[in-house]
């Protein structure tokens, strides 16, 4: 009995193979299908579509959003997961199955097609020729059959078809081919589809983000999460391995003069320095278009808090018993000695300042009365608040006085918004660059290889007919782009017909 036969019988049902087997044999052949890998491949898009169309847990606005169900609906989605489709059970569920079915069905398909590549049909019959669907007949009287093959092979050969020539049985083939890589088409998209699911599964596994606000001088060590129930979030902390200082926020801004909103800005870039215990310290620069990976974190700009602040100050100082004024710069957060002993320290940045019941506030985020507070020390005296104003003030304002021998008034200062928010994510595998960069390109790769190449066969036998001419019969297929193959084949019996 033949290996196929045994095959066909053990498929069918054979009575000499136990029941268990069968099973097995059967259920392997369902889960390697095509078809069923189709219909797994419909669902997931679909339930892909329903987490387009249905707002999901963890976008911004979700709260309101599902307010406006009912609540036989809140009850009835939600007991399904389509809030959160994409983190279902189901939704993974199918990844894992399909990812299987791919496997398999690979694995069941890949010998017959690596054979098209390993081992070419180099020779075929007559009948099977003209039974193709381009075929040909031409006679040629020539004597030699063998430079006959040879002309033909070189007319092959120019139409971008690699020739064989092969002698069986007193007869000479020419087997031409191009393309031959794309019999192996579908299974490169199969491994590039494994990479993007398998990346996406290992990413939302292992990875997360948050976002974290930093001003200049604040350092935290762990990272505030976020866990979504439906429309309620649970804020839970998650500590770091190492411990993050923003030391400098800086906003490039198109026209230096306006405001510091997204539209008049160029660049956002915030300095960071890292204390690590295993591996000392490093110093970062994050900006908008400059992520910063460490050990497996990747640090990107998210947004920025707009209230108005200022990163450095020119400060003009008139000694209040006369004098040449001067000037001096203040970094935030920073202080400086003047040459009489005089320490100024930053308090605080009003971008439109305001006294509100004796204190003072910003009315607004936006620079229309700006101020800085101070804390002034004189050589041997007691810390004083003072405010220096960008506007003249008249002498007698009671914020304008001279304070510590001093008139303060704020020259110019740079822009800068009061925070920045970093998003920080952890990736430890790069599996989401895995997935969409090498599966997601990849993927679309193969998808252009399978669909815009094509694995093109011709053969040509050469025999002598009953007249004692050369008969030369041509025959051809191709998998995908048939008319392209017809004109090709066309031109090919052509250039034999005129010219061999």
């Amino acid at each position: 009995m033949s290996v196929a036969e045994e095959t066909l019988k053990n498929k069918t049902g054979d009575k000499t193979t136990p029941k268990w087997a069968q099973i097995i044999n059967r259920s392997i052949d369902f889960f390697s299908s095509v078809r069923f890998g189709v219909v797994l491949l419909c669902i997931l898009v679909f339930l892909s579509f329903l987490g387009m169309i249905i707002i999901q847990q963890n976008v911004e606005g979700f709260d309101a959003h599902y307010a406006s169900y009912t609540p036989a609906e809140k009850m009835v989605f939600g007991t399904l997961g389509l809030f959160d489709v994409y983190n279902s059970w189901y939704y993974n569920f199918i990844l894992v199955i399909l990812s299987l079915n791919i496997v398999l069905a690979s694995i069941d398909h890949l010998p017959g097609a690596f054979s098209f590549i390993v081992k070419p049909k180099l020779d075929a019959s007559r009948k099977w020729l003209l039974g193709q669907k381009q075929n040909a007949l031409l006679e040629k009287d020539s004597g030699d059959e063998k430079e006959l093959a040879e002309k033909i092979a070189s007319v092959f050969r120019k139409n971008g078809l690699k020739p064989t020539i092969t002698q069986k049985k007193g007869k000479f083939y020419v087997f031409g081919q191009s393309g031959k890589w794309n019999r192996m088409g579908a299974y490169i998209v199969h491994v590039f589809l494994l990479v993007l699911f398998m990346g996406y599964f290992v990413a939302n596994t292992t990875s997360f983000d948050a976002d974290v606000r930093f001003a200049p001088g604040e350092t935290t060590n762990q990272i505030e999460m976020i866990r979504f129930k439906l429309d309620q979030k649970e804020k839970f902390a998650v500590g770091l391995p190492f411990t993050i200082t923003c030391t400098d926020i800086q906003q490039k801004l198109i026209d230096p003069q306006g405001s510091i909103d997204v539209n008049n800005t160029l660049d956002w870039s915030t300095s960071i320095t890292i204390n690590d215990p295993d591996y000392g310290k490093t110093d970062a620069v994050v900006s908008l278009n400059r992520p910063f990976e460490y050990r497996g974190y990747r640090f990107f700009q998210a947004s920025a808090i707009t209230l108005g602040s200022a990163r450095t100050m020119t400060l003009d100082l008139t000694p209040q018993g006369g004098g040449q004024m001067f000037q001096v710069e203040l970094p935030r957060n920073g202080s400086i000695k003047l040459p009489d002993g005089t320490e100024i320290k930053y308090e605080d940045f009003l971008p439109d300042f305001v006294l509100s019941q004796g204190q003072a506030a910003t009315r607004s985020p936006d620079y229309n009365n700006p101020a800085v507070k101070l804390k002034v020390t004189p050589p041997g005296g007691s810390p004083t608040t003072a405010y220096a104003f960008a506007a003249k003030l008249p002498d007698s304002a009671p914020v304008g006085a001279p304070v510590a021998g001093y008139k303060w008034h704020l020259a110019k200062f740079e822009k800068s918004p009061q925070a920045h928010v970093l998003s920080i994510k952890y990736d430890p595998f790069n599996a989401s660059f895995i997935a969409w960069y090498i599966g997601g390109l990849g993927l679309i790769g193969a998808l252009i290889f399978v669909f815009f190449v094509s694995h093109r066969r011709v053969w040509a036998l050469i025999d002598k007919n009953e007249s004692g001419l050369s008969e030369i019969v041509l025959g051809g297929n191709t998998n995908r782009n048939h008319q392209g193959f017809e004109d090709k084949f066309q031109t090919v019996v052509g250039e034999i017909e005129t010219g061999v």
